[in-house]
């Protein structure tokens, strides 16, 4: 509903917010943090890798059309299949469903921008840079060739010397990071930023999914980050962690990746599902039926899919129970999906959907996905998973659910939101041709694909004789890519020539949708930000799109005379406080360019250069925070209606303590993957754990650990207590506090690895000694990471910007440092109490 008596607004007002919120032009825009802006550069450069690895499947194709065939040479031929599946699934299927989020969330919940822009824009030019620097490797011989999943021991040093593997797992790890600072950015977006009234019940599905799509990343992608840490200390140092001759096992490295890798399947699908329910419902033109069955069906599958791990390695000798375990949980995990497709079909039997391209892709999403599905139950059988593992039949599978799944209902996407931000839609012509091109290639392409794995062709294989009978299958397959390809090329063609993001005004709501994201927007969004009463605003008032145009709800300017949202609470969606938002900033561009620099000059052994860009990396990302302080006490502003609210916060209901409270979730799933680690090759080395002659550390080294890691603790609570009440007073004392809290974490770390040097345990002697300095490794690095948040919080406290009201910064110090500390107890008490008491 408008607000009561809003009045006429002041003039000048929609051109003051148009220049607060003005995008930066020129060689400026890489400064530039919008989230128009950002998504869209980052849906660009997904669909770049898109077809960069669209581009390596057709040489892979052609190579395999015929029987001895000499495209490309063995070797080129394994970089090629590593850089194609490492391309789609982590340079295009995460992040372009994330790039999506940061383009149409804030439209959705009517928020002027997710609550970190310049977060937002520091993981999309992270990804870019790192993503083509990865990419570039593949024309100087430098690809990785161990397969997208780089299974040791083909990829440890002694079967892989060169950089190739290091390419990868350092590539990754950094991609990795940053998709996890883009979940961050999500989650905190999500539950903090909606619009007034906008409670859980109302959220759009689309937004439900990139929650759990968000949460599943925080949980997950740990796992991968551990792994190639492991497999990198181990290639760099030695640490011999798969090396089964001093206790490692390989199977390792296929449960943390798994682990990660299965439900990444769903953290790519989900999103897509989300889309698919608004779509269906806005071309029906009728509400989603079953819209709190679809929520739980999300949830339940973010839930079941970290129960299908496993499904994956039914070939490795796994013992019978926990075989059993996981194909139940393969095929539990169809019935939330299930929920959904039935949901869909029940949406589409109460409405109209009509004819037009988002529709055709819908439909095939639907076709295709089932097939896939239907396979996916047929492997998750272990005799028949035997039967068909390895082979080509597996390679449809996954086709058909990842383009079924994720790229059909993508490509809906494209052709039904981009009239949110283009001038004109798509054209419905060229799109009808690019969806027929691409329905027949796929099903042409993939169907034969399970012909050819019955029949017995492997995976990975770059050539094959005229004996075995493969190649009619395999020039059917090579002509269905073509026509993928010309889809997708029709696709380009059809953007080149109609999209229109930055000139004149939005076509708008074409398909006569519901939801929010279809209102007047600019680069600031909605000219004001509605109150939410139903999920579909649009439909149950059709005036509202006027009344946000004319400044008749929340916000209708900037109260502050900068760039603001309204932050509500996560559940009802009440007002709390004005979140004042940083704008256009070189800073975030810097640091993602000397992360990238960092990682890059890792892989290539140039480690002074690299160690030189993580350090300017690290002085762009603390000016970046600097830069994002509030400035000034503010009193409270009115909203509108009379609603006076605060212009910041602090504790539980700040935005930045939230955020804090999803890292700390991923510190503590990095340590668990640490200590699962540890546990696995105990389990792995009965009666060799520590392995005999082993010296254990003297008791006395652990205390003195504990001990420093409790008095870091303990003196950052003090430093808490002595900052001052009042604004613009100095706080002098705590930031003296902080800066002796700084040390002791690294006196902790450097006690217990001291203890271990002692005792001559060495890492890269056993498994076990490997183990333990992980541990203290993930430890120092959490030390280090204080010691610079200490370092910035004094520095606030010096300069007089840090009170008992301003102190978002100390409370998230002092959050990771507690967890740091836990952490570190945790650690001691493993590796000196119970592993002493089970020995």
């Amino acid at each position: 509903m408008p607000l009561p008596n809003p009045g006429p607004r002041p003039a000048g007002e929609v051109e003051a917010l148009a220049r607060v919120w003005a995008r930066p032009r020129g060689w400026r825009a890489f400064s530039a943090v919008n989230n128009t802006f950002v998504g869209l550069l980052y849906i660009g450069t997904a669909l770049l890798f898109f077809v960069l690895a669209g581009v390596v499947a057709l040489v892979m194709r052609v190579q395999l059309a015929q029987p001895g065939l000499d495209v490309v040479g063995a070797s080129t031929y394994n970089q090629l299949f590593t850089m194609h599946g490492t391309v789609m699934m982590f340079l295009f299927a995460v992040p372009v469903v994330e790039a999506f989020g940061v383009l149409l969330l804030p439209n959705m919940q009517a928020a002027r921008d997710l609550p970190f822009p310049r977060l937002s824009a520091y993981a999309f030019w992270a990804y870019a840079i790192g993503g083509l620097a990865f990419f570039a490797s593949l024309f100087f011989g430098l690809a990785p060739d161990g397969g997208w999943f780089m299974y040791p021991p083909l990829t440890s040093k002694d079967y892989s010397p060169g950089v190739n593997a290091d390419f990868w797992l350092l590539g990754i790890g950094f991609i990795e990071i940053s998709a996890i600072a883009g979940a961050v950015e999500i989650i905190v977006g999500v539950l903090k930023t909606r619009a007034p009234g906008q409670s859980l019940d109302k959220l759009p599905i689309y937004a439900w999914s990139m929650l759990v799509f968000a949460m599943m990343i925080v949980v997950a992608f740990p796992a991968v980050i551990v792994a190639t840490l492991l497999l990198e200390l181990e290639r760099a140092f030695g640490w011999p962690f798969f090396i089964a001759a001093k206790g490692g096992d390989p199977i390792l490295w296929q449960h943390l990746f798994w682990f990660f890798g299965h439900p990444e399947v769903y953290v790519i699908f989900l999103p897509a599902a989300g889309m698919v329910s608004m779509m269906v419902s806005a071309l029906a033109g009728v509400p989603l039926v079953g819209y709190r069955l679809v929520v739980l069906a999300l949830l339940g599958t973010g839930f079941l899919s970290f129960g299908l791990w496993a499904h994956h390695m039914f070939a490795t000798g796994l013992p019978t129970l926990s075989l059993g375990f996981f194909s139940a949980a393969s095929m539990a995990v169809a019935v939330p999906t299930g929920v959904q497709i039935f949901a869909w079909i029940a949406t589409i039997a109460a409405g109209r959907l009509g004819h037009s391209t988002p529709t055709l892709f819908l439909l095939g999403f639907l076709f295709i996905f089932v097939i896939g599905g239907l396979t996916g139950v047929m492997v998750a059988m272990m005799p028949y998973d035997w039967q068909v593992h390895d082979t080509y039949f597996i390679v449809a599978h996954l086709h058909y659910v990842l383009i079924g799944g994720m790229v059909f209902p993508l490509f809906a996407a494209f052709y039904y939101w981009a009239p949110v931000v283009s001038s004109r839609p798509l054209s419905e012509t060229l799109g009808k041709t690019s969806f027929w091109l691409m329905f027949v290639g796929v099903n042409v392409t993939f169907f034969t694909m399970h012909l050819t794995g019955l029949a017995g062709m492997p995976r990975r294989v770059y050539t094959y004789i005229p004996e075995v009978g493969w190649g009619t299958l395999n020039l059917i397959s090579t002509g269905g890519a073509f026509l993928i390809a010309a889809g997708v090329a029709v696709f380009l063609l059809d953007a080149v020539l109609n999209f229109r993001p930055f000139g004149g005004r939005r076509a708008g709501n074409v398909w006569g949708a519901g939801t929010l994201e279809w209102l007047p927007s600019e680069d600031y969004q909605t000219r004001s930000i509605p109150h939410v009463a139903s999920r579909e605003p649009v439909w149950d008032r059709p005036s509202l799109a006027r009344e946000v145009e004319a400044g008749h709800h929340y916000l209708p300017g900037s109260a502050t005379g900068r760039r603001e949202t309204i932050v509500t609470s996560p559940v009802e969606a009440r007002p709390q406080y004005i979140l004042a938002l940083p704008g256009p900033s070189w800073a975030s561009f810097l640091a993602a360019v000397f992360t990238a620099a960092f990682f890059l000059g890792l892989t290539v052994q140039l480690t002074v250069p690299a160690f030189a860009c993580g350090v300017l990396a690290i002085v762009s990302v603390m000016v970046w925070m600097w830069d994002c302080d509030p400035g000034p006490y503010h009193p409270p502003v009115d909203i509108g209606g009379g609603i006076r609210i605060p212009v910041q916060a602090t504790g539980p209901v700040s935005h930045a303590w939230w955020a804090m409270m999803v890292l700390m979730v991923v510190s503590g799933m990095i340590f668990a993957c640490v200590v699962a680690t540890y546990l696995y090759l105990w389990t792995a080395n009965p009666g060799r754990w520590p392995p005999p002659g082993t010296t254990r550390a003297d008791p006395l080294w652990p205390v003195l650990s504990a001990g420093a890691f409790l008095a870091g603790s303990a003196i950052v609570v003090l430093a808490g207590r002595l900052l001052p009440a009042r604004p613009r007073l100095r706080a002098g004392g705590a930031a003296a506090l902080m800066l002796a809290a700084a040390p002791w974490p690294a006196l902790g770390v450097a006690a217990e690895v001291a203890g271990h040097w002692q005792s001559g345990l060495r890492p890269d002697a056993s498994s076990y000694g490997a183990a333990v300095y992980t541990i203290s490794t993930l430890q120092g690095f959490l030390a280090a990471v204080l010691a610079l948040m200490a370092g910035f919080v004094a520095a606030r406290g010096l300069s007089s910007r840090l009170d008992r009201s301003r102190r978002a910064t100390y409370d998230c110090t002092m959050l990771l440092w507690h967890t740091a500390t836990a952490q570190g107890l945790a650690g001691l008490a493993l590796v000196h109490g119970v592993a002493r008491l089970l020995a």
